[in-house]
């Protein structure tokens, strides 16, 4: 089963996938691919920090898909031709974003709500798939309502997509509540592309029972599940679940490689600690309660310092 990390903005960036590659054996223990947060149009040019990301020297130890999101055919060419000019060849569209102002612009799910914006968008794939992009697609069932996906479904299965990604949840509920699994059934049997199923995968189990739930799935993508628990894959593949003191360790390494970097490309202590201090908001369960509100009320580097260290130490 092909498994793939999938994008967070402010987490899945450069340094994290580059020292979460570096520590894991790319046999058993690596994504299949890391998927980037996504670029997007501001002011009718590409941010540059997203264009940073990609191309960063940190990526050179690992697979990564950039991934877009653009609300026509306009801004998906703007994207995808600067993505394209970093040496990328697979670009994958965000179709799933939940972030409201994202979906009222008609970007991200809002996509599923503009048949006319999607059919630009897939008009360039077309085109661009004559250069030698090929994408994929991110998607949700809808924005309020799990069916919604079957006014858009026609024109993504004519796109020249390598597969899509399905969360099966509709915007509203963000990332939580019951998925809608008679949905997804129903699109993943009206898919012609390869599907890969993503949504509450944070323990080996979960993915054992992906993995027996949708056997037509070819993989599955993995968000923060992978956050709060680094060797999920690793763990996985080999069949055999790391003790607490394993995980703790792999997390520890993770953020002292990160910490490293942090500290010698940003200016200040405020800065490095707002690019830090993220890094442990999904890792509560490992690190233990009071470690996690330590770091949340550290105010100093030294007080940061402290906290992280005291994980250490108590053994979370």
């Amino acid at each position: 089963m092909k498994l793939l990390s999938a994008p967070l903005q402010g987490f899945t960036e450069a340094p994290w996938r580059h020292f979460h590659a570096s520590l894991l054996a790319p046999s058993d223990g690596l994504p299949d691919a890391y998927s980037a947060p996504f670029a997007r149009v501001e002011k009718g040019v590409v941010r540059r920090r997203d264009i940073a990301d990609i191309a960063s020297p940190l990526c050179a130890n690992h697979t990564v898909v950039p991934q877009v999101i653009a609300r026509d055919g306009a801004e998906f060419s703007t994207l995808v031709t600067a993505i394209a000019a970093t040496g990328h060849t697979h670009i994958d569209l965000n179709m799933g974003c939940p972030f409201p102002p994202q979906v009222a612009r008609g970007r991200g799910a809002g996509l599923l709500r503009r048949p006319d914006g999607l059919e630009q968008i897939s008009d360039a794939m077309t085109g661009f798939a004559t250069r030698g992009i090929t994408f994929s697609v991110k998607m949700r069932l809808g924005v309020d309502l799990p069916s919604e996906w079957r006014g858009a479904i026609d024109l993504i299965n004519a796109m020249p997509l390598t597969n899509v990604t399905v969360h099966p949840r509709v915007a509203a509920q963000q990332y939580s509540g019951a998925i809608h699994a008679g949905h997804l059934a129903e699109l993943a049997g009206a898919l012609v592309h390869p599907w890969i199923f993503n949504a509450d995968i944070l323990t080996p189990a979960d993915l054992d029972r992906v993995a027996a739930a949708y056997p037509s799935a070819a993989g599955a993508m993995i968000g923060r599940g992978l956050l709060a628990r680094p060797s999920l894959i690793a763990e996985w593949r080999s069949g055999c679940e790391w003790s607490r003191a394993d995980r703790l360790e792999l997390i520890m390494q993770l953020h002292s490689g990160i910490f490293a970097h942090c500290s010698s490309t940003l200016c200040g202590p405020s800065q490095i600690l707002s690019k830090v201090k993220p890094f442990w908001q999904y890792l509560e369960a490992e690190i233990g309660r009071k470690s996690a509100k330590a770091i949340r009320k550290a105010g100093s580097m030294a007080a940061y310092a402290a906290a992280v260290e005291a994980i250490g130490r108590a053994g979370g």
